[in-house]
């Protein structure tokens, strides 16, 4: 088996433009990012997003080492998924950067409520929560809390708002050096 790692990078809500920097990553090492495309990114359903990122675990797997790479409602999906996956698919990832979880026990968006509760079982891997001081979708004490329950080392930037295309990150060069270091 070939010791090549996949990225698996989880979009969250409405997905991530041209200027985000899972995009940017992406673009930047195609042969290594790939993007786990939803169905519906405007109107996300968590079973079918869970079984997409089960899918893309599996078939990536079979390749080598897999590292997820989530924002936003990608982290609370990758958590659903952990806490539903048998441990032999999630004993193929190495590590998840976990950035900007949004909130969505709180949130008051109707197309996120079939996300609740967030799951807060441990990670069976290494991972690294970061979040924003003035994140909108995610309080600085519930990331905390989220990092706490996940198992997660956590970072806080500064702030960054949802630490996303609007907060000016470009190519993101501190998160690539967190994601080096899972």
């Amino acid at each position: 088996m070939p010791d090549r790692t996949t990225y698996l990078v989880l979009p969250g809500y409405q997905n991530s433009g041209p200027e985000h920097w899972q995009t940017r990553w992406e673009t930047a090492e195609p042969e290594s990012f790939r993007r786990v495309e939803q169905a519906d990114w405007d109107h996300p359903d968590r079973t079918d997003w869970v079984a997409r990122v089960d899918a893309a675990v599996a078939a990536a797997a079979a390749e080598g080492p897999v590292v997820l790479v989530a924002h936003s409602l990608g982290c609370v999906t990758a958590a659903r998924w952990v806490a539903t996956a048998p441990a032999d698919r999630t004993a193929a990832v190495r590590g998840a950067l976990l950035v900007a979880p949004a909130d969505v026990d709180t949130a008051e968006v109707p197309e996120l409520v079939g996300f609740r509760p967030v799951a807060l079982e441990p990670f069976p891997f290494p991972t690294v929560v970061v979040s924003s001081t003035d994140d909108p979708w995610v309080s600085p004490a519930r990331a905390r809390a989220l990092a706490a329950a996940w198992g997660s080392r956590y970072v806080e930037p500064g702030a960054y708002g949802h630490l996303n295309s609007d907060s000016g990150l470009g190519d993101w060069p501190e998160g690539r050096t967190l994601l080096a270091e899972l």
